[in-house]
């Protein structure tokens, strides 16, 4: 099973069930006015840009906007939702000094959509050079989750398993959940999303977040317009990556944390 929290209580178990199973969902972490306005941004977006995504792997009756700090407002307070980041803390913050996004993703998926390929999400990184976590996803449902209409399923424990098998769906499991509730996976957890058997869309956001000296999945530098980023608060700016890592790491003249130095 995925282990299941509310999102009141201690942090602890909460981190340990996310890295013994590589997965966890906490039940009702944002209002339905939150996700409602959310999806009401995004509805549009997905009119006129989500066909752009659609291949083999992420299916051809599925749309997608990536970029999504452009098109709501509400991301922000989904995205640096202080239990979901203090998750990301706990199994990435040893491995670097701060953390950034790798990439922000707005899922429909339509009626008739068949299940998606199990994968694991970190296997853009040269993972077999490293012997920790890379990355973490956070995936908001934005309308309730029912195995029928197509709940991210995951397979609990497949981070363990160093090379994962050709087929493995046989043993995933649906996270299903409310509306406003979000379930979290390691980057090396095999994960897809499921098939769409309802007759009415399954809408989601997915951003992950990773070590902060990796290069971003997403270009949020060149996805977001400037007047966009300069609008956000200052910590969402840093988690998009507007931020050096330590000493050396991505400083510029105008660093405002004074991190650069001459050579």
């Amino acid at each position: 099973m995925i282990p299941r929290f509310t999102p009141n209580g201690d942090m602890d178990p909460k981190i340990e069930a996310l890295r013994e199973a590589g997965a966890v969902i906490i039940e009702d972490m944002a209002s339905g006015t939150r996700i409602d306005a959310f999806n009401a941004d995004l509805q549009p977006k997905y009119e006129r840009l989500g066909a752009e995504f659609q291949n083999d792997f992420n299916g051809y009756l599925t749309r997608r906007v990536g970029g999504v700090a452009e098109h709501s407002g509400e991301f922000q307070h989904l995205f640096a939702e202080p239990q979901i980041l203090a998750l990301a803390e706990a199994i990435l913050g040893p491995h670097c000094e701060v953390l950034q996004v790798g990439s922000t993703t707005a899922i429909e998926i339509l009626p008739g959509e068949k299940a998606q390929v199990l994968h694991a999400d970190d296997s853009i990184y040269p993972t077999q050079y490293f012997p920790f976590e890379m990355q973490i996803s956070a995936l908001w449902a934005l309308d309730d989750f029912t195995e029928e209409n197509g709940a991210t399923r995951v397979i609990p424990g497949s981070h363990r398993q160093g090379s994962h098998p050709g087929d493995a769906s046989r043993d995933s499991l649906p996270a299903a959940m409310s509306k406003g509730s979000v379930v979290l996976y390691l980057g090396s957890t095999l994960h897809g999303g499921g098939a769409n058997a309802s007759d009415k869309p399954r809408r989601a956001l997915v951003n992950t977040y990773t070590l902060g000296w990796l290069r971003q999945e997403e270009n949020q530098y060149l996805t977001l317009p400037p007047e966009v980023v300069a609008a956000l608060p200052e910590s969402v700016r840093r988690l998009l990556g507007f931020q050096a890592h330590g000493p050396h790491l991505g400083v510029w003249p105008e660093d405002p944390d004074g991190l650069w130095f001459d050579s």
